[in-house]
């Protein structure tokens, strides 16, 4: 597979393992030879032998041995789908219960082993912005607008990373809550040439993979992907397998201009669908704006559903995940989650 951009960070230097020396080593080993000879033969006395040593065991002993007993694992993993659920106007939906949703992989009904509201839950946020040459008229006000939803969003439990990306792919800070470095960060955005895109998504998608919680990616481009060594097969894919949830806002002139290229904003479409996140045009202040508060409208009204996979029945690697809602909850509602995930085929 080709390799994308690289993400341009700070490495931090490796930690010291945890090493004794050979000489501290044989030391030891000697010592204990030594304790052995001398202690050895008063202990084999004192102890008693045979079946005598067995009928004497504490209970504590037989529990110890019970604990050192081999232990069998079996490798079935909990799938966490994140759902939205909206209403007819596209407003998020809250106070929905277990019994609202059935389901489904691959079409087989799953059980619901886990859910809940999960807005309280920490959200792991990569916000990425398009710093390429055809941004420059918007960039000052993607920046502002950024800052915005930052300093209205972001909670103590919550982390974000900044990136930026044209031509390569840039990482401003790490993952932080602190919204004064991430300011810092902001500042220090500047125009590039091309457009990176789907580096951007893959490379994202890496590092919210190691996260916990909810992960979301946020970008902000006005479309197409003009130098990225990633395909969008592969962006998605990598998406899909970090869990990650990717809400798009493009911006545009005029959204209804006939003469612009679309192929990367249908791109972009696509990765928010299949992810269960959300897309949106902006092309003023004031639409970034709504587009930012509708997404932090809906990070905060989110359900959770976990179950454990049933045996797999057939030999692709991608489960499809289906979420259907039941009685007076599937009128007037809808709800989005990410089309499926990626698992080994012995799975």
């Amino acid at each position: 597979m080709t390799k994308p951009q690289t993400l341009r960070i700070r490495a931090k230097p490796p930690s010291p393992r945890n090493c004794w020396p050979a000489g501290v080593i044989f030391c030891a080993l000697i010592l204990s030879a030594c304790w052995l000879l001398s202690c050895g033969p008063a202990l084999a006395q004192g102890a008693p032998s045979g079946s005598a040593a067995s009928s004497q065991r504490s209970p504590a002993h037989d529990q110890a041995d019970e604990d050192q007993s081999p232990t069998f694992h079996v490798n079935v993993k909990l799938v966490n789908v994140f759902a939205t659920v909206v209403d007819e106007h596209g407003s998020p939906v809250g106070g929905l219960k277990k019994d609202d949703f059935t389901l489904l992989e691959d079409g087989r009904p799953q059980k619901i082993s886990y859910f809940s509201r999960e807005s309280a839950l920490p959200l792991s946020i990569i916000l990425a912005i398009d710093a390429s040459l055809s941004t420059r008229k918007d960039l000052k006000l993607e920046m502002e607008s950024a800052r915005r939803f930052i300093h209205a969003m972001l909670r103590p439990i919550d982390v974000l990373s900044l990136y930026q990306f044209s031509e390569a792919v840039d990482e401003l800070t790490p993952f932080t809550a602190d919204v004064r470095q991430i300011d810092r960060g902001i500042d220090r955005i500047h125009l590039g040439a091309a457009t990176a895109l789907y580096d951007t998504v893959y490379l994202a998608s890496h590092a919210l993979g190691h996260r916990e919680g909810r992960k979301v990616m946020l970008v902000i481009t006005d479309g197409g992907d003009t130098i990225s060594k990633i395909d969008y097969g592969q962006a998605l894919r990598a998406a899909q397998e970090s869990e990650a949830i990717i809400y798009s806002i493009i911006i545009v002139p005029i959204e209804s201009d006939a003469g612009r290229d679309v192929g990367g904003e249908h791109a972009l479409i696509q990765l928010s669908t299949d992810t269960g996140g959300k897309y949106f045009y902006a092309g003023s202040a004031v639409q970034l704006d709504q587009a930012f508060h509708k997404i932090s409208d809906e990070l905060r009204t989110q359900y959770l559903l976990a179950y454990y996979p049933s045996r797999r029945l057939t030999d692709s690697d991608f489960r499809r995940i289906e979420v259907q809602l039941n009685g007076p909850a599937a009128t007037n509602l809808a709800v989005r989650h990410r089309t499926g995930y990626y698992t080994s085929k012995s799975e």
